[in-house]
């Protein structure tokens, strides 16, 4: 049986799945309470947070039609030229499927589509899989979180030029 994966842009019918998955992941991983993504306020109603008008969106990976993960662009504190992949969270089934390297895709591409030059994450050491994509993709380690990040509980910084 093949299955059979989507990336769209998230709707409001997909906020309360991948709110569960982002709490769920982020729990997984040790992303918990203030400091982590998770915890973010924007993560109840993730389509409201990533509009068009804001120069941010939001993409939901399906499996079998089923939400399984997302990620995210939005700029970071407010620049037009920095923007941050956020909130990227795959439950365990769809790891090892491609979907997180076609997220970052489409973010990505999104991204340079807005005019954003350079595209900033950060994540914890643990969370080695992701890194490993991030790396793959072009990203580079800081050796610190650039000005505006949020997440004082994440210990890994990256960034790649558009």
């Amino acid at each position: 049986m093949t299955t059979k994966h989507s990336i769209t842009t998230i709707s409001t019918a997909d906020d309360a799945a991948i709110a569960a998955i982002i709490r769920q992941v982020g729990q997984e991983f040790g992303a918990i309470g203030e400091g982590f993504g998770p915890s973010d306020e924007e993560v109840a109603a993730m389509s409201h947070h990533y509009r068009e008008q804001d120069r941010s969106r939001y993409f939901v990976a399906r499996l079998d039609q089923t939400i399984i993960g997302g990620g995210g662009i939005a700029a970071l504190n407010h620049s037009t030229e920095v923007c941050e992949l956020k909130k990227l969270f795959i439950l365990p089934r769809g790891r090892g499927l491609g979907l997180g390297k076609a997220i970052v895709e489409h973010c990505l591409d999104y991204a340079r589509h807005t005019g954003y030059q350079r595209c900033y994450l950060d994540t914890l050491s643990n969370m080695t899989a992701a890194i490993a994509l991030y790396q793959k993709m072009g990203f580079e380690r800081l050796d610190a979180p650039l000005a505006g990040s949020i997440h004082n509980g994440c210990d890994i910084w990256m960034v790649k030029d558009l």
